[in-house]
């Protein structure tokens, strides 16, 4: 998702190949035998495998609503915050997520562990509609879908947290004709055939 927002933003244009993962194409475990999405094939025969590589190149490419318009504090403050997402917090979810389907005193454990990222970010946006300002930036679009995924664990308990600033710009995240965008779906590839032109 983090991925397909910042192509959208820049303006970028990919041949988008709409996979499923129980049955991976041949072609995508070529390009990257990790067999993980998104995966970026550039022209230069480069590959990108991680999201957020995936989001620097297409910001690269052009970044016209300025999401990497941050002071030097503010690019360090951006730092610490993806570690802690893509680390921590990423972990306590994908155990929590897959946990609250058999054993729900683990999901409980890692979902605690989650809680204190989630009230930082409260915070920040109890200051500033986003996470950085008045406008949306990379911080924003790194954290969304990974605060959507914990919020679909256990939707009602989430709303029942003391979490408005969190919880509203969530759901301004939800409401959005860009999440729209790339909530869209699309035929799986085959071989042999061209792929959906995705962003512009």
């Amino acid at each position: 998702m983090r991925a397909r927002l910042a192509i959208c933003a820049s303006r970028a244009k990919i041949e988008l190949r709409e996979i499923v993962l129980r049955d991976k194409p041949a072609e995508m475990l070529e390009a990257s035998p990790k067999g993980t999405v998104p995966v970026l094939l550039l022209p230069d025969g480069r590959v990108l495998e991680e999201s957020l590589d995936v989001m620097k190149w297409a910001l690269g490419e052009g970044d016209p609503e300025g999401w990497l318009d941050l002071t030097e504090m503010q690019l360090e403050d951006l730092s610490h915050l993806i570690s802690s997402l893509d680390g921590p917090f990423k972990s306590a979810l994908d155990t929590y997520k897959y946990e609250f389907r058999f054993n729900g005193e683990i999901a409980r454990g890692h979902r605690d562990l989650a809680m204190p990222f989630l009230e930082m970010l409260n915070e920040k946006l109890g200051i500033r509609p986003n996470l950085f300002g008045d406008r949306f930036s990379f911080a924003d679009a790194a954290c969304l879908p990974f605060i959507r995924q914990f919020a679909h664990v256990d939707e009602e308990w989430f709303r029942a947290q003391d979490w408005p600033h969190l919880v509203r710009w969530l759901d301004r995240f939800l409401n959005s004709g860009r999440f729209a965008a790339i909530m869209e779906k699309y035929p799986r590839w085959q071989k042999g055939e061209d792929g959906i032109i995705f962003g512009g």
